[in-house]
């Protein structure tokens, strides 16, 4: 391996330069195509196809914690490792089954539609747009530092011209093409990705005679068999459970997953696009293990740690040891495709909750021109991109795993509950929502900021106040007893007969071509 990581690779950045100009040539096709207002620019007019969706769901999903991250954690912490791939995929089936249809069905741009539906629109969308933004920016945050770190090593330049490349990019794709041309992003970057994972898996599988179990023998000889066991990430049945609930109910909280279910014409394609994303993201998680221990094997933990503590280059240092350069290149403009696309939904997100639910529903009370939308919209997305450039140059010296597991711990705890019972318990009042919105998110940002990733690894105090990494276990029943109490103590009749109507959409999608603007 003559290459050296900092130094600049020429095809990183020959292949980085045609992913940019092969994604800029369809924001400008997308651009001519759509019309020019909200619902095109949040939702590309409905007009994608279950599959499409499906893809651009993997792609907005697959992010670089999923594939730099997991393959880390797992060359470094072994089969605990892996939780967090199944924790990420068993939401998937709970996504289709409970909140896939009625969200297509009651909703408009975000889920705070879904929640607002019945319940009165300023209170609900101002809780529902703190908690989402809450969640987009940690979120977000993590990805800019991820790609700074992963331009800076590989091109050799400056970590703040790294950001503001990956910000600059990434805001051209959403103010000029909007979801259209952001669906198409994340559709090429899920085919790349795939691809590229599958290259990795089967050039790692290929030095064991294509035999996983030799490689885990591999594994099991170089490092022990505690590498094969659980026990190294995760501490106790307590842990691991808050950790499940976090990942599995996070993702059907996550504003910038849900967001996408507006952009196909009807609740039948929304359940298809959910069956299509779950294959394609089963079978990305299902080899990523492969890409870890691989890595662990053959390129060894020391000099997967010596280029950073995380582990987050164990993918890449793999690619090139078994590709050399131009597979490293290839690998890492890929790895760039998915920051991109996946910073690029989020800021679609915190559009809608910016520009939609705080300024046009809450401050103007709707009142609003189409132009004045698609203004709003795009106004929001500019500050937005501008803010997360600036939080991951703020950022850069910190481990941002903290900022993941906070994202998803809000996700799970303020926005999944009050979404859940919005739908399905007809005696959620206002209050209880907004109760359980503020209860969740508040419960689950604190008991982090307690929590051994803050209070030891960040404030390196002794001891952690909350012994779990994920507060799930205890902010997510906090936030359903607050939506229970404030309902009682507050009841909305005129909600409870609401929910009979909202029923028969929900489940059937009557009244959709309305437009009801509840």
């Amino acid at each position: 391996m003559d290459y050296k990581f900092g130094e600049p690779n020429i095809i990183a950045i020959i292949s980085f330069i045609l992913v940019v100009i092969f994604t800029m040539i369809i924001v400008w096709f997308a651009s001519r195509k759509q019309q020019q207002s909200a619902n095109n620019y949040y939702t590309a007019g409905g007009g994608i196809t279950g599959f499409q969706n499906g893809l651009a769901l993997a792609g907005d999903y697959m992010s670089a914690a999923s594939f730099l991250g997991i393959s880390g954690l797992v060359a470094l912490k072994g089969y605990d490792g892996m939780i967090y791939a199944v924790g990420w995929l068993v939401g998937w089936p709970a996504l289709m089954f409970l909140i896939a249809e009625p969200l297509r069905n009651l909703g408009k741009y975000s889920f705070a539609d879904v929640v607002a539906y019945r319940l009165k629109q300023g209170p609900i969308r101002t809780a529902s747009a703190i908690s989402g933004l809450m969640v987009l920016v940690c979120y977000t945050t993590a990805q800019m530092v991820g790609s700074g770190k992963l331009i800076e090593l590989l091109f050799g330049i400056p970590y703040i011209w790294a950001e503001i490349i990956v910000g600059v990019v990434m805001l051209i794709y959403v103010v000029l093409g909007g979801m259209l041309a952001t669906t198409w992003v994340q559709i090429i970057k899920a085919c790349l990705l795939l691809f590229g994972v599958t290259l990795l898996t089967l050039l790692t599988l290929a030095k064991f005679g294509f035999n996983p179990g030799n490689l885990y023998g591999a594994v099991q000889t170089k490092y022990g068999v505690e590498m094969l066991n659980p026990g190294g990430l995760v501490k106790g049945p307590v842990e691991a459970l808050s950790l499940g609930l976090a990942l599995m109910l996070g993702l059907l909280g996550l504003p910038h997953i849900l967001m996408r279910f507006f952009t196909v014409p009807n609740a039948k394609e929304a359940r298809k696009s959910v069956v299509y994303a779950t294959t394609f993201i089963g079978y990305f998680y299902l080899i990523i293990p492969i890409v870890g221990f691989g890595a662990a094997v053959l390129v060894g933990k020391a000099a997967i740690t010596s280029i950073g503590k995380g582990g987050n280059m164990a993918a890449p240092m793999l690619a090139l040891l078994l590709g050399g350069t131009p597979f490293l290149g290839f690998i890492a403009a890929v790895a760039f495709a998915t920051i991109l696309a996946v910073v690029a939904g989020l800021t679609l997100a915190a559009s809608a909750a910016l520009a939609n639910d705080l300024y046009v529903s809450t401050f103007k009370k709707g009142n609003v021109t189409e132009e004045g939308r698609l203004k709003a919209a795009r106004v929001a997305t500019i500050i937005y991109g501008l803010t997360s450039i600036l939080l991951g140059i703020a950022f850069q010296k910190q481990n941002v795993a903290f900022m993941v597991a906070l994202a998803f711990s809000i996700a799970a705890s303020a926005n999944f509950p009050s979404l859940f019972l919005s739908i399905v318990w007809k005696k959620l009042s206002t209050t209880g929502a907004v109760l359980s919105i503020l209860a969740g998110g508040l419960t689950a940002t604190i008991l982090i900021i307690l929590s051994p990733t803050v209070w030891v690894d960040l404030l390196h105090n002794p001891a952690p106040i909350f012994p779990y990494k994920f507060p799930t276990i205890v902010s997510l029943p906090i936030a359903f007893l607050a939506a229970w109490f404030g309902s009682k103590i507050a009841p909305d009749k005129n909600a409870e007969k609401i929910f009979e109507e909202q029923k028969i959409r929900t489940y059937l999608g009557v009244g959709i071509s309305e437009a009801s603007d509840h």
